[in-house]
């Protein structure tokens, strides 16, 4: 299936006074015309001697390239004004051997009747260089515009390169399809709401290796459109071609969202665009433009509305594992050099990682809350920054060693609304959960006040910087007046998380014991992994832990 790209303006013509070669000595020719044209091989700007026999090209150039067909190379056009009615026109060609020095590879001085005339062609010229750029001349099923997109303006090189890479692998799809409450939860979306998807047009942004866009084929829609930048677009065409009863009815396009045209609008999107703690490598973005580009007003999307959810936790195994990695700079004499110097940055390093893994619920000592970002309405700029304000009440007086955080997804179908949830305590998912450890943790009694901000600010590595204070505000006589007791506060980079992939601890308690037994707050010194195993994780082992109600997931 092939794209094409409709044009305002076909043909657009400028008389010239004059026209002569700079590097000519010969008498300019008058008689001349610019036109701008738009053909099969692009937009191009001709200038051409009109004579009786004809006309011939004195030069021309792609204005979607600015590829010159009279000069080897790359060259790109400048126009420069020597006056109301005289302009210069050259191509510039690559780059000399002398560092920023450029080659011109030939122009041309054009004269116009009039400075009206030379006015419209210098305005002309902005336009159609403008929209060659913005929309290329043809747009094949696998071919994105030439454009430098939204995405490349917002996303460094080297990310975007390797995140494609990743993605590209059929291991890394693997892992996804087989994490079965992502692909079970999505399959029974789609599904049980049938009646979203049967006879509609739907996109699939970002496709993968196009499992979404069979399920929706398998719902009955009427055609799919699968988006994919990464190489797995090739995999994904194979993949549907060996389904041939849904594939004749999907297309797949090997390009960005940002940058692909589609021949129609879509009645429904579908996508998987979570990363880590929801947003990371913020796809979630690209997912609001699709939606903004290519979905009809009052369209669906699937999923609809994300949750972060957020609650203050409690572990010291995790924080002593942390603090001990920064062991190893204390050493005074490794092969005769002093480390410790390095020690502070050293620690601070390691609680500037996000920690990746599952945990047991009953670690969290205070009921969840939860930010909601509605898709259908979000705007993109909205997700460059996102500041989540914190309040908590403990249910347990112990150690508050950072924030836990989670996310869920609702896929909004008029006939079922289903969750898809990484919450701790449900059944794992390859997101896993996300914890912020404070390298100086808060001590809390049970019933006090924990109030703080979480501020999440993109950066072009396709990710975020995180940014936590916790306090603990007085509790008790004189709480009314809001005082602060204690702040502890880190910065987190989302991109470089601590992948920490062991199953829940199990931390064994009597029923009948009451909260301020279950978790230790006295201070833990920090010893060698050693010494820790042989007293103090067993001590724990028996201690920690909090009452199995104090996770809170509203789904």
């Amino acid at each position: 299936m092939e794209l094409f790209l409709g044009q305002k303006q076909k043909q657009q013509e400028f008389k010239l006074n004059s026209i002569s070669q700079l590097s000519s000595s010969a008498t300019p020719r008058s008689s001349a015309v610019a036109r701008f044209s738009f053909g099969s091989g692009g937009i191009e700007l001709r200038f051409q001697q009109e004579s009786e026999s004809g006309s011939s090209d004195v030069f021309r150039v792609d204005l979607r390239t600015s590829q010159s067909s009279i000069s080897s190379g790359a060259c790109f056009l400048q126009i420069f004004k020597l006056g109301p009615i005289e302009s210069v026109c050259i191509t510039e060609g690559s780059e000399t051997s002398k560092k920023d020095e450029k080659s011109y590879e030939r122009g041309i001085t054009i004269q116009f009747r009039t400075e009206e005339e030379s006015k419209a062609f210098d305005f002309a010229f902005e336009q159609w260089k403008k929209d060659a750029v913005a929309q290329g001349a043809r747009l094949q099923n696998g071919t994105i515009s030439a454009s430098r997109s939204k995405f490349d303006e917002k996303i460094e090189a080297s990310s975007a390169k390797m995140y494609f890479h990743y993605y590209g692998q059929l291991l890394h799809q693997q892992n996804m399809l087989q994490d079965y409450v992502r692909t079970g939860t999505y399959y029974a979306a789609v599904i049980e709401n049938r009646a979203d998807f049967f006879g509609r047009v739907v996109v699939d942004v970002g496709a993968g290796s196009g499992i979404l866009s069979l399920f929706a084929a398998q719902a009955g829609a009427k055609h799919v459109y699968a988006v994919e930048a990464s190489e797995m677009a090739d995999y994904a065409r194979r993949l549907i071609a060996g389904n041939p009863f849904l594939g004749q009815r999907i297309t797949v396009i090997k390009g960005k969202v940002e940058d692909v045209e589609l021949p129609e609008k879509a009645d429904i999107m579908i996508s998987e665009p979570m990363g880590t703690l929801l947003v990371n490598e913020r796809m979630l973005e690209s997912y609001v433009i699709a939606r903004d580009r290519f979905l009809v007003p009052n369209g669906k999307m699937f999923p609809t509305t994300g949750r972060i959810h957020m609650a203050p936790f409690s572990d010291e195994y995790l924080f002593v594992e942390i603090a001990n990695k920064a062991l190893f700079w204390q050493q005074q004499n490794y092969y005769g050099v002093d480390l410790t110097p390095l020690h502070g940055s050293a620690f601070q390093g390691y609680f500037s990682q996000p920690v990746v893994d599952a945990f047991d619920p009953r670690l969290l000592v205070a009921p969840a809350i939860f930010h909601t970002i509605d898709f259908t309405s979000v705007k993109e700029e909205e997700l460059y920054e996102i500041e989540i304000p914190l309040k908590f009440v403990a249910s347990v007086g112990t150690r508050v060693h950072g924030l836990a955080c989670w996310f869920d997804v609702l896929f909004n179908g008029s006939t079922v609304q289903r969750w898809l949830t990484t919450a701790p305590g449900a059944p794992t998912t390859h997101w896993y959960q996300l914890r912020c450890v404070l390298s100086q943790p808060l001590y809390i009694m049970a019933g006090q006040e924990i109030t703080g901000q979480l501020r999440l600010v993109a950066h072009n590595a396709q990710s975020y910087t995180m940014y936590l204070t916790m306090s603990a505000k007085m509790w008790g006589a004189g709480a009314e007046q809001g005082r602060i007791l204690q702040t502890s506060s880190c910065k987190l980079d989302l991109k470089e998380p601590y992948y920490r992939m062991s199953q829940p601890q199990a931390y064994a308690w009597a029923q009948d014991q009451s909260p301020h037994q279950l978790i230790p707050s006295q201070d833990v010194p920090l010893q060698s992994q050693d010494a820790v195993g042989s007293g103090l994780l067993q001590q724990l082992s028996q201690n920690l832990g909090a009452p199995s109600n104090q996770c809170h997931e509203n789904v």
